[in-house]
């Protein structure tokens, strides 16, 4: 008896490579139901997670630690939180600072009173700490201080806080640093890759940054003695500031990209098959559109590039709900949605991306099992030149096409900081250092390589064996081969590159929302707004895009 046959979902072709992993494109981005926080509040929704809080130990002021605790997919975890008196002198979201208002560890298990110990004592010296395979996460953050002494002021009064502040700022506290996968001695990914539930990217660190967030809730009233609105609460995230030291992931991790990007345009090629849609699909993609229109209302930035991206998206959404409300009905609607959005700019072709995969839960979701990538980039020393030759040829142009001669082609240069041991940017014809340079300049090294193949046969091996330091370049081609979305077609050295679209494509998967860059180097986010309070998690998958008061 044969073994039955899969069952594969009718798809059109994906988007080209081409047109999806251009930077412009990629920091256009906007958060799905595929971004890793939505699918973790999916699993904890299907586990009827419970958590549970059994340490408070706190002054009156707010200050102590905390342990929250969590069974999931079999397996415990614990969020042990530590609330210390911050002075202001020593309060800074940047990468220099040494304290912070709060310090977190996701703790492999229910921890012993020693246990708890040690994380409260180690814990807010962070980096200056050492850990150990117990702990999975390692987190701090700093109060939003403005609005949390007016939410903690207007609860001891008997009121709620206003409702404006709470919908303008969106967060108690922000994160200013997520870490996991083995830094600093917390445990290796690999050691939780297999569990149920936390296999998928930064899952751990998913589940770190909802506790934290229901953490500042609780510490909010604890401080006051009265309790918050759910609905204010609920609008109540976790902001977070991020800098370069995001950035080179997406580059270093090619195969990883590659899977993160092929299951959001699979995911796009099977909703665009669909031949019609049902009245509810409709009317959902018709209310959906409304929400994002409300929630452009509520995203203000100082930042004139990304205030002036705002108003553009503004400026188009009412023709974009028009064209909606005329194509869902039609025969084959979200191939007519996609063709009918190609006029306008990426952002807005990128929210109506994001929208259009809402309703189609069923469809969609499962692909997420795919996002977690184990393989890194592989060296074939056996493959013919003449085949290496024609990769290029076939996926390299836009880089072979480049006059590196041009100081505009070569104008920074990527380092790691030997004092904070993060990735920096340099100018490399105003600055010293560019020997220090991190092989971020894929582009160059790949034009450098195909110059070099002119006349050469035989195989990489003997290539190679000749010009070792083309190594890192042959990889990359041979690797782009077989992950064709693993490669940002762009030029990371250039004076045009901004270094904003890397960190809003990588946060946009986490699931960030209301993007604040504050240059083209960092950014503030939002994270886990709207989403379910610790006793909400049946309504775990309708937060997109959320807006106030909803």
């Amino acid at each position: 008896m044969s073994a039955p046959e899969l069952e594969i979902a009718p798809q059109i072709d994906l988007r080209p490579p081409s047109t999806v992993m251009r930077l412009r494109r990629m920091g256009a981005m906007f958060p799905t139901r595929l971004s890793f926080l939505r699918t973790l509040m999916r699993d904890l929704a299907a586990n009827n997670v419970q958590v549970t809080r059994p340490v408070w130990c706190m002054d009156d002021d707010g200050f102590g630690h905390a342990v929250y605790s969590v069974h999931l997919g079999g397996y415990d975890y614990s969020l042990v939180a530590i609330s210390t008196d911050l002075p202001p002198e020593l309060r800074t979201d940047r990468v220099i600072a040494t304290a912070w208002d709060s310090a977190y560890v996701l703790y492999d298990g229910i921890p012993s009173e020693d246990e708890i110990a040690r994380i409260v004592a180690s814990a807010p010296k962070q980096e200056a700490a050492r850990f150990t395979e117990r702990d999975l996460v390692l987190s701090r953050a700093n109060k939003s201080v403005r609005l949390f002494q007016h939410v903690t002021d207007a609860l001891k009064r008997g009121d709620q806080p206003d409702e404006a502040m709470v919908r303008d700022v969106g967060y108690l506290m922000r994160t200013t640093a997520v870490y996991g996968n083995g830094k600093f001695g917390i445990a290796d990914r690999a050691h939780i890759a297999a569990r149920p539930c936390l296999g998928g990217p930064f899952a751990a660190e998913m589940l770190t940054v909802w506790l934290i967030r229901g953490f500042t809730h609780d510490l909010a009233e604890h401080v006051s003695g009265a309790a918050l609105d759910p609905q204010l609460k609920r609008h109540l995230g976790i902001g977070n500031s991020t800098g370069l030291g995001m950035a080179p992931f997406l580059v270093s991790h090619p195969r990883l990209l590659d899977s993160w990007m092929q299951v959001r345009e699979t995911a796009l090629a099977r909703i665009a098959a669909l031949p019609k849609l049902s009245e509810d699909e409709q009317t959902q993609i018709i209310a959906l559109a409304a929400r994002a229109w409300r929630h452009l209302g509520e995203w203000s930035v100082p930042d004139e590039i990304a205030a002036g991206r705002i108003e553009q998206l503004k400026c188009d959404w009412p023709a974009v709900q028009e064209m909606l409300a005329q194509t869902v009905s039609a025969q084959e609607p979200i191939q007519q949605i996609l063709h009918a959005s190609e006029h306008w700019f990426e952002d807005t072709q990128e929210l109506l991306v994001a929208l259009l995969l809402e309703p189609f839960g069923s469809l969609v979701d499962g692909l997420t099992n795919c996002m977690a990538n184990p393989y890194g980039a592989e060296l074939d020393p056996a493959m013919q030149v003449t085949e290496l030759r024609a990769l290029i040829a076939r996926d390299w142009h836009w880089a072979t096409a480049l006059d590196f001669e041009c100081t505009r082609e070569t104008a920074q240069f990527w380092y790691v900081s030997e004092a904070k041991q993060e990735p920096r940017l340099g100018m490399r014809h105003e600055e010293e250092g560019a020997e220090l340079e991190s092989p971020l300049d894929i582009a160059r090294q790949v034009s450098t390589l195909s110059q070099a193949l002119e006349g050469e046969s035989g195989i990489t091996a003997e290539l190679l064996l000749k010009r070792p330091d083309l190594r890192f370049a042959v990889r990359r081609v041979q690797t782009l081969a077989r992950a064709p979305y693993g490669e940002i077609r762009d030029n990371l050295i250039a004076d045009r590159c901004l270094p904003i679209d890397m960190l809003r494509c990588k946060l946009s998967f986490f699931g960030a929302a209301k993007f604040d860059p504050k240059s083209d180097r960092w950014t503030r986010i939002t994270l886990c707004q709207g989403a379910p309070l610790f006793d909400e998690l049946s309504r775990a998958d309708d937060w997109w895009l959320p807006c106030f008061g909803e």
